[in-house]
């Protein structure tokens, strides 16, 4: 009979996968970002001649109308004074990608505004080629590793995990990690199990590996015996018992308690019924938009939010501008590395990048017409922040006017995640609404990083003082009168629900595999977060 080591490690999504090892380490810097990086203007001009090509090669293969309207777009990347453009938006300290974009978005603003419509008609075909040099500068993607794997690593890029295709069932077993780190927070969101700290151990690529996230241990054996009696797909607790309660669920005495989910990727909604929610309580921009050209694309950001929208089907949908910077760079961005986490991420990196937020800005304006959507700003630790970001939505608002673009300026709330804010949470009187985000606010309370190795130490360690800390918040809020809701990890742990029900709160979003433990675990509380008799 087979011997098996068995591993100690953490469990940071549950079930239980088995299948043959991918091992990998982090990579190094990607094509993209070591192009825009290394060769600045050059990569601009290379990506407008690799577009040019593979126009030529298009109109060889196209009819006569067809060829009319590629050719002029190649008379317009050839004309120089575009580069020269770009150039100069380079020159002035703008990314490589944003410099393309935005000097393509003005010629576009201009054609769309003409008295002519034959003219205005040309908007679409500079749409076209701008996008195509924004693909060309994108480069390759990370290669992706093959369905039902086990990943083995010393750690996981998110851009990894996003990139990657789970439904053929996998798992993941870290040397390092974090429990609270972003690869676990979208683990649980796709109910993909995983362990972290295991430690290094010894494996090779082929060999077959269990994880059980249910109990945190690896089993490791090399000759891949067990494997006809185990299943390659993925184990997972989550079931699809959600009633159809549209996420308005009472405790045991009577109050109402909202449950919206929180979202990585627009795929996760496939698995989801809308009415088993109360809407996307939180969107986690960043994990869609996911490379320097997706954020720099108006066009591809519209798609994502119109999806999410229409899956809502009139429901709130909160969208969190793009949280980048510090842990959760944005790939071929080109930005020097930042030192604590908290020097330039969420909106501060946003209004000292505001090519950025502008993109984003139009796109959530414009998909606003499509359903409830409602904005959230990352990182905010002074009411200043808020004001300028509204007055970013406002500009904004008025050039699409002026195009004639349909858009609505949608609510605009913030997370509750610096510690400073908090303390001041009477003080934010533009902001729409509040959700704390208790990920990084444990972490900023407790002086540690989430994704360090004791990250699960400090904690359950700092439990109480947060508590504390949110009650004090939650007083402050009630001034204002404002909306309040929590997406962050302890909203979708039953063990602390009933110290967050005492606190006041009612609105929980959560990844949707925690939504039948909350709901469960709500029906027998009292708002106060008492138990009811029997229970």
């Amino acid at each position: 009979m087979a011997e098996w080591d068995r591993l100690k490690a953490t469990s940071a999504s549950s079930g239980v996968a088995y299948g043959p090892v991918h091992l990998a380490e982090l990579p190094g810097p990607t094509p993209s970002s070591q192009l825009q990086s290394a060769s600045g203007y050059q990569a601009l001009i290379d990506a407008i001649e690799s577009s040019v090509g593979e126009l030529e090669a298009l109109a060889g293969r196209s009819d006569a109308e067809s060829r009319d309207i590629i050719d002029f777009q190649i008379e317009v990347l050839r004309d120089p004074t575009i580069a020269e453009m770009a150039e100069a938006r380079m020159n002035a300290g703008e990314n490589i990608v944003f410099a393309w974009a935005g000097t393509l978005g003005d010629y576009i603003g201009e054609l769309e505004t003409a008295d002519e419509e034959q003219v205005r008609a040309r908007a679409v075909d500079i749409l076209d080629i701008k996008n195509r040099v924004l693909c060309a500068l994108a480069g390759t993607p990370i290669a992706d590793f093959p369905a039902g794997s086990i990943f083995v690593g010393r750690d996981m890029e998110p851009s990894r995990f996003l990139a990657h295709d789970w439904s053929g069932g996998g798992g993941i077993a870290l040397f390092n990690g974090s429990a609270i780190g972003h690869v676990a927070l979208l683990a649980r969101a796709k109910s993909i199990p995983m362990v972290v700290n295991a430690g290094r151990f010894t494996v090779s690529e082929g060999d077959y590996i269990r994880v059980d996230a249910d109990s945190g241990a690896v089993t490791v054996h090399a000759d891949g015996a067990g494997a006809e009696s185990a299943s390659p797909q993925s184990i997972s607790r989550f079931t699809d018992a959600s009633p159809c309660d549209n996420g308005e669920v009472c405790t045991a005495d009577g109050t109402r308690i909202l449950l919206s989910i929180n979202v990585n990727d627009p795929a996760e909604l496939a698995s989801v019924e809308p009415v088993t929610t109360a809407g996307i309580g939180l969107m986690r921009s960043e994990f869609a938009v996911s490379s320097v050209a997706d954020a720099a694309s108006e066009e591809k950001q519209i798609d994502i939010y119109h999806h999410v929208l229409k899956w809502a089907a009139g429901k709130p949908v909160i969208v969190r501008m793009l949280d980048i910077g510090g842990d959760k760079p944005l790939a071929g961005l080109g930005l020097p590395p930042a030192g604590p986490a908290t020097d330039l991420r969420g909106i501060r990196l946003l209004l000292a990048h505001p090519e950025i937020a502008r993109v984003q800005t139009r796109a959530l304006l414009r998909a606003a017409v499509h359903g409830d959507l409602r904005v959230m700003l990352p990182m905010v630790t002074f009411p200043s922040e808020i004001n300028e970001m509204r007055s970013i939505f406002h500009e904004e608002a008025v050039r699409l006017a002026k195009r004639g673009m349909p858009h609505l300026i949608p609510p605009i709330g913030m997370m509750v995640e610096v510690p400073a804010a908090a303390l001041m949470l009477d003080t934010f009187e533009t902001a729409d609404f509040f959700s704390f985000g208790t990920n990084d606010l444990t972490q900023h309370l407790a002086a540690s990083s989430r994704d360090g190795a004791n990250s699960t130490i400090f904690d359950s360690a700092t439990i109480p003082a947060l508590f504390r800390f949110l009650e004090g918040a939650m007083q402050l809020a009630a001034k204002r009168g404002k909306p309040v809701s929590i997406c962050g990890n302890i909203a979708g742990d039953p063990q602390w629900l009933p110290g967050l029900l005492a606190i006041g709160l009612r609105h929980f979003s959560v990844a949707p595999v925690q939504l039948p433990a909350i709901r469960s675990a709500i029906v027998g509380l009292r708002a106060d977060g008492t138990r009811a008799a029997g229970e």
